[in-house]
């Protein structure tokens, strides 16, 4: 929609955020501290209400970098910290530790409650002057070489809003079917049961990353004072989560136990039990023209290694970082891309890589397998070099 005799276009908004999720409202609110200079205007969009994601109990694992990147925000004060993390193998030799003061860290990540970190960056974004659409759902949107027409819907009936860069921030779990000429995809045939355990032998500020001939098993310490409680992430095959999720506590324990092993103890309680399919979606391209994919609308990631929440936390520091220095501009956009391309090339490549050889159950595999775990702890560089990737990303 070109100006029309010197006239300049009209434009409700400078930047829309549709999605107000960890990675939508860390955005909103980078942007909006920025914005004192910039004087951006800018609108977060959402379905839900900011009560219903603050009751969300999912938990959340954050490297240290990303609390770097969020304390200007906010941090939830019940996050667990994570001092160690403890990677094996099931049945087979081969372990690697990883220690904050290794790094010279005070802690190498995070455990929060989706609920805790929505409300603090929430109450960030609300000392702000975003203009936040809360029930409201955003339709197909309507690009020119101007700007963008987005219809919107709420309780109050439909009207659309004009834009000049629209970020695409919704979140979403793995859905199958989603490949495309855009958009590349894996099905990784497995399916995540996650809940919150007890065990009767806990190791306080330990993270637990066990590869069975099933899958990963993850147990990410989530309690705060009671040291006994742990996040639970079990990989299996889409049958066999289905069989379990039938089970009573009791027997599912029971068989958790003997996959898991008896590091910790006795597994004593499971709670708020669900399921969702694993596999890998990722955009080849973040920008069309004046719309950009960050967060798990750019890629969705297998939950091994805990990557996904990061590398969009990530994306969206990086495009403030563009946005803040040139302007709501497709020459943003275009910077932000080049800027974010090494980043999830290495951690994307790297999170399908570990998601696909530790769960191929052959026994020469598992030996090679092993003897990578123990040489990790033989070379301290490449050790170090991935630890930090893990924690900090490429930051350029």
């Amino acid at each position: 929609m070109s100006d029309v005799q010197g006239i300049e276009p009209h434009f409700d908004y400078d930047i829309a955020i549709v999605g107000a999720g960890p990675v939508g409202l860390a955005l909103a609110g980078w942007l909006a501290r920025r914005s004192a200079t910039s004087r951006l205007s800018i609108a977060l969009i959402d379905a839900r209400t900011p009560a219903a994601a603050a009751n969300d109990p999912r938990a959340l694992a954050l490297s240290h970098g990303s609390r770097v990147m969020l304390q200007p925000l906010g941090f939830p004060g019940d996050a667990t910290p994570i001092r160690r993390i403890h990677v094996s193998q099931r049945g087979h030799f081969g372990r690697t530790l990883i220690e904050h003061d290794e790094h010279e860290l005070p802690e190498l990540g995070y455990v929060v409650r989706y609920g805790s970190l929505v409300g603090a960056l929430a109450d960030a974004v609300r000392a702000t002057k975003v203009d936040w659409l809360t029930d409201t759902s955003a339709l197909a949107p309507l690009q020119d070489n101007d700007g963008v027409t987005l219809p919107l819907q709420s309780a109050q009936g439909e009207r659309s809003v004009r834009v000049k860069v629209l970020v695409n921030a919704e979140g979403g779990l793995y859905q199958k079917g989603e490949s495309s000429d855009e958009r590349r995809a894996r099905d990784y045939g497995q399916t995540a049961i996650v809940g919150t355990v007890s065990v009767s032998d806990p190791r306080a500020n330990v993270a637990w990353e066990r590869f069975t001939p099933e899958g990963p098993i993850a147990l990410l310490p989530c309690g705060g004072q009671r040291h006994a409680d742990y996040s639970l992430v079990w990989c299996c095959s889409p049958d066999e989560a289905a069989r379990r999720m039938q089970l009573d506590d009791d027997t599912f324990l029971a068989e958790l136990g003997a996959a898991f092993g008896t590091r910790m103890g006795r597994f004593t309680r499971i709670a708020s039990r669900a399921a969702f399919p694993l596999g890998l979606t990722a955009l080849d391209v973040l920008v069309d023209r004046r719309t950009v994919a960050i967060g798990n609308a750019a890629q969705t990631l297998h939950p091994v290694a805990g990557q996904g929440l990061n590398l969009g936390l990530r994306d969206a520091l990086a495009l403030t970082d563009a946005l803040s220095a040139d302007g709501p501009r497709p020459l943003a956009l275009a910077r932000f891309a080049q800027r974010r391309a090494l980043d999830r090339r290495l951690t994307i490549g790297a999170t399908d890589t570990l998601a696909r050889i530790f769960t191929v159950d052959f026994p020469p595999f598992a030996a090679m397998r092993g003897l990578a775990l123990t040489a990790l702890e033989f070379l301290p560089p490449v050790k170090t070099a991935l630890a930090r990737q893990m924690m900090f990303g490429q930051r350029r």
